[in-house]
């Protein structure tokens, strides 16, 4: 009564934003859930077998389901099993799928429990068929698909998601998607459909996207412009940007292009770099040594491998204050056409130009190693099976534990197996990839590969497994939060006490809610 008795008080715009707050703050306490048929169509809120029988007379969904009320548990057991008769992993992917859009909740309890299991499936290797095949396999649309026939529109069509408080968006314009190509408008959750160069695509009565080639220059940049200022017009300053999968000659220029004005990140050049390097620095407990005393060799010279090989340069430059050229010069860069050196310097792209070292130009990728002879091979290049028997033989030559990451996805894009990686060092290799190989037994020891504890460290591990991913994202999260309250850039004040436990209370549950 008391906020109502003032709001008589308040005149005109002053008024309607006092109400306006109010039912937010009304709906905030007690959310809206649709009732009886309805409710059981929606993804977000439908619990299926799992609505109590109190649940079921107050939602009226009495005779809309079988009289039995199984718990959550329950629900997940009988859909493991069921996945495990699939035979086809993208089958498996296709149920996955299905479930997600019938019952969020028991998606991703599924997952989180089954973590190690199901990543495969919804992720690499077979998230990359499933990109290859979407316009078959398309069921439901899952995201926002922003075409060039939407130019001049694209404020109204972001308008059309339902969802009115964003704070991340994932865009993609699908041009260089894992490592294989370009596969237009077939992925991510938004999707900026400039055609596509795929023949193959353009070809497919099935396919789902424009069905010309590629927009370039004026035309995409003023369609890319629009979609910018459009998401902060809808979503406010300070949504987040992901630009995810971009082909190089746009990934770099339009980081570059927006990071004054936009909050943006590109997980190809910034995420992956992140976690290579602390692969890397893990993989040094074991071998011995600052960054500063090995020499990097990457295969691939593209958003990641540059992207990966700055960072590592930056933290060169941390630990020992040599001149950032200095720490470069420990890094050299092979792409398709050999290593990179000074004699390329005017004919090469501009992210590449800062590894072009004083050097003889060489091809092979096995002369490489054993010219430079590198204590770390990283593997960015998307064409798989480039480390050959010779290659590893090389590194194994010259490094009694040499460290190779063959970080190429999907599974046959990989530069290198764990069982080749192994194998061909007589199981000396420290050995990570972007896709997950079973564990290898070599001569009686059992190898997992990275994708941490001195017992990890011992099954050849650089990186935890993933069953501990929610407790380790908290931990990273809390440290990212530490440095932000150090900076003075944090809005949530004052600093929590516990900011792990904080970071673990603002995580997304999958449990089952009590409706009433």
């Amino acid at each position: 009564m008391l906020s109502l008795s003032r709001s008589a008080f308040l005149k005109g715009e002053d008024r309607r934003r006092f109400f306006l707050a109010q039912r937010r703050r009304a709906a905030a306490a007690k959310p809206l859930v649709v009732s009886g048929y309805s409710l059981l169509r929606d993804p977000r809120h439908n619990k299926g077998l799992g609505f109590t029988e109190k649940e079921r007379d107050a939602h009226y969904l009495r005779g809309l389901l079988p009289p039995a009320c199984l718990t959550q548990e329950l629900q997940e057991k009988k859909l493991m099993c069921n996945l495990r008769e699939y035979r086809v992993p993208l089958h498996r992917y296709m149920a996955m799928m299905d479930l997600q859009e019938r019952n969020e909740k028991l998606f991703y309890k599924l997952l989180i429990d089954n973590v190690e299991e199901l990543l495969p499936v919804v992720y690499t290797p077979t998230v990359g068929e499933a990109c290859q095949k979407y316009g078959s396999i398309f069921r439901r649309p899952q995201g926002l698909y922003i075409s060039l026939e939407e130019k001049g529109k694209i404020l109204e069509v972001l308008k059309n998601w339902p969802e009115k408080s964003i704070q991340v968006i994932v865009v993609t314009d699908g041009e260089r998607i894992l490592g294989l190509g370009d596969l237009g408008c077939q992925c991510l959750p938004i999707t900026i459909d400039v055609g596509t160069n795929n023949e193959k695509l353009l070809n497919d009565e099935y396919y789902i996207g424009l069905r010309h080639k590629r927009a370039t220059g004026q035309e995409y940049a003023e369609l890319m412009d629009e979609f910018m200022t459009a998401v902060k017009q809808n979503y406010g300053e300070k949504v987040l940007i992901h630009f995810e999968d971009f082909a190089n000659h746009n990934a770099f220029a339009l980081l570059e292009k927006y990071c004054k004005t936009h909050l943006v990140f590109n997980d190809d050049i910034q995420g992956t770099a992140s976690v290579v390097l602390a692969g890397v620095v893990a993989a040094l407990k074991v071998v011995g040594g600052n960054l500063s005393d090995h020499t990097f060799l990457f295969l691939g010279a593209g958003e990641a491998g540059t992207g990966i090989a700055e960072l590592i340069a930056l933290e060169m430059l941390k630990q020992t204050n040599a001149p950032i050229e200095d720490c470069r010069k420990k890094i050299w860069l092979v792409d398709s056409k050999g290593l990179i050196v000074e004699s390329r310097y005017e004919t090469l792209q501009h992210f590449k130009k800062p590894w072009a070292h004083d050097h003889e130009f060489v091809k092979d990728l096995t002369d490489v190693v054993k010219a430079i002879k590198p204590t770390v091979l990283i593997g960015s290049s998307g064409v798989g099976r480039t480390f050959t028997k010779e290659v590893v033989e090389a590194m194994a030559s010259f490094n009694e534990k040499p460290i190779i990451l063959a970080l190429s996805n999907p599974t046959s894009q990989s530069e290198c197996t764990a069982e080749e990686a192994y194998t061909w060092s007589e199981g000396r290799a420290i050995f990570a990839s972007g896709s997950p190989f079973d564990p290898f037994e070599y001569e009686g020891n059992t190898f997992v590969p990275g994708q941490v504890t001195q017992e990890n460290f011992d099954k050849g591990l650089i990186y935890p497994p993933f069953t501990n991913i929610r407790q380790i994202s908290a931990q990273i999260a809390a440290k990212v939060a530490a440095k932000v309250y150090e900076l003075g850039l944090a809005t949530r004040l004052p600093c929590p006490e516990n900011l792990v436990k904080y970071a673990e209370s603002c995580m997304y549950s999958p449990a089952y809610r009590q409706y009433r």
